[in-house]
């Protein structure tokens, strides 16, 4: 019998592939939404994080919870304001999950909570395991806060994973569009020095470690969600030239003018993250993507 999965996030780029790839494999899924006409895909139940209120059938019947919902780190400038956003929509809504859940009874064993490699802050050339000290950056501290929400979920003997997932790449969201915007107009250059690590991951590749993950329940733990392959700044954007038969300029695009154009996020592309595979190989998960010149290959020149 196939598991019922509930999502958080369901309306992003991870959820909505996540939910459509678990009903094509003949799940049960039950969405948490804003707004009933938000997707299509799974049974739709209204949540609220900032009146505190979520509808508990959505519990009926199902084994595992997957929460991926979150406000966008990259789409808005970090004011104070943005910032305790970004954090609050992170904990505030895991604290109702687990609200509902020890109040409410319930089927569910297995938890699988969202994170990202932001949790080690800046580590040049390091290569990180997931026993690694976080940051002390504005990413690593909502990273922090983020899991140290998942890990209460253990209180109520739950199976808990925490997925710390890598820059998700896509050409229908995420991070990759933005990346490639410039290459595609010719002004494709690597970023500041160009050697800051990027730990990546295909998007199919994501979605079917989400799965792995739901079909071997007795993982738990924390895991880095990326791929055995990081790439520096500069060889992804020369990777992601070939791929889009652009040129890319023999020059950098300095610090300074990345600072003037983001602000504090320039700490989304200029951190540097060189993160292990080897504890999410050793669950047995094969990637499909495992290096860049591939990846790029299948989400722009495939077909």
């Amino acid at each position: 019998m196939k598991n019922k999965i509930l999502i958080t996030g369901a309306t992003g780029l991870i959820g909505k592939a996540l939910t459509s790839f678990l009903l094509k494999e003949g799940f049960e899924v039950n969405i948490l939404v804003r707004k009933y006409n938000s997707i299509a895909n799974g049974t739709p139940f209204i949540w609220d994080v900032e009146r505190d209120y979520i509808d508990p059938v959505c519990l009926e019947g199902v084994d595992t919870i997957i929460h991926l919902a979150g406000a966008s780190i990259g789409t808005e400038n970090w004011s104070e304001a943005r910032k305790n956003e970004i954090i609050s929509s992170r904990v505030k809504s895991t604290q109702l999950i687990y609200n509902l859940l020890k109040k409410t009874p319930n089927t569910v064993k297995n938890y699988i909570g969202a994170s990202a490699v932001g949790y080690y802050g800046s580590n040049n050339h390091e290569i990180l395991t997931e026993d690694k000290a976080p940051g002390q950056d504005f990413l690593a501290y909502c990273c922090i806060k983020w899991e140290e929400a998942h890990q209460q979920l253990k209180e109520l003997n739950l199976n808990v994973s925490i997925l710390r997932f890598g820059i998700v790449l896509d050409k229908n969201g995420g991070s990759l569009p933005q990346m490639a915007m410039p290459i595609k107009v010719g002004f494709g250059a690597p970023l500041a020095n160009g050697d800051q690590w990027v730990s990546w991951i295909h998007l199919q590749d994501l979605i079917l470690l989400i799965s792995h993950f739901i079909k071997n329940p007795n993982l738990n733990g924390v895991f880095n969600a990326t791929t055995p392959n990081p790439v520096t700044n500069k060889t992804l954007t020369i990777a992601l030239g070939k791929a889009l038969q652009r040129w890319i300029w023999p020059i950098h695009v300095p610090k300074f003018i990345l600072k003037i154009i983001l602000g504090e996020r320039i700490e989304l592309i200029l951190s540097s993250q060189n993160c292990s595979a080897k504890k999410i190989m050793e669950t047995g998960f094969n990637f499909k993507f495992p290096n860049i010149t591939l990846a790029l290959y299948d989400i722009y020149r495939k077909n």
